[in-house]
């Protein structure tokens, strides 16, 4: 698989080529600060920019891990559940209020 390029790649990039401009000759002249590189009347740049330049890399399919993950799947399927027990009616313990909302006393009661 293809490595995607970095931000420091490009930067290293672009130095490379700075000082290659450089050892060949090449001036670099004194701009003043504040001025802009980009024409006003240009577009805007990420109307120009295409982001998707590389075409979409095929996907590689390992077929002993997909034979492995569709078996533990078959093997899930397969199995039962267990039958549910039917739950006896328990007693449970209900509090008795008096009628200001203070515990009087507790007592089992069967639903």
């Amino acid at each position: 698989m293809k490595k995607p390029v970095s931000k420091a790649d490009i930067r290293a990039q672009l130095e490379q080529e700075t000082k290659r401009f450089l050892t060949e000759g090449g001036q670099v002249q004194n701009v003043p600060r504040g001025t802009s590189g980009k024409d006003p009347a240009d577009a805007p740049l990420f109307l120009n920019r295409r982001l998707f330049v590389e075409p979409s890399a095929p996907r590689t399919l390992v077929p002993e891990v997909v034979a492995a993950i569709e078996a533990r799947r078959k093997e899930r399927l397969k199995r039962t559940p267990a039958p549910k027990r039917s739950r006896l009616r328990k007693p449970r313990r209900k509090i008795i209020y008096d009628d200001f909302g203070e515990p009087l006393r507790k007592v089992w009661v069967e639903d």
